[in-house]
């Protein structure tokens, strides 16, 4: 495995892990979608679409946080697997369309 992809998977799931924990600033419990509304626990949202609203809340901070772990878990387990490592390069194919993305070699 390059390190420059293991290096660029850990900035994502950095970032990613900074803007969980600055959208969970007073934790309070789950976000939750009724109908057209997503409750983020200090402020209630209308107006989208359930199925959006779902998705929305999908996205809960602790839901994130936890799987930002599991990732980096993930990423571990194959640090020394000889490249190419398909789980290392399927964590990153969901940042293939961000800038830094390292050319596939």
């Amino acid at each position: 495995m390059t390190d420059e992809l293991v290096r660029f998977i850990e900035a994502r799931l950095n970032e990613e892990a900074d803007l969980a924990r600055r959208c969970d600033a007073d934790p309070c419990g789950k976000w939750s979608a009724h109908g057209d509304t997503v409750d983020f626990c200090q402020v209630d949202l209308s107006g989208f679409h359930p199925t959006i609203a779902l998705h929305v809340a999908l996205h809960d901070p602790a839901r994130i946080l936890r799987e930002i772990e599991a990732k980096r878990r993930i990423l571990a387990r194959h640090a020394r697997e000889p490249w190419p490592c398909p789980n290392v390069r399927d964590l990153a194919s969901p940042y293939a369309d961000h800038p830094d993305f390292p050319d596939r070699r």
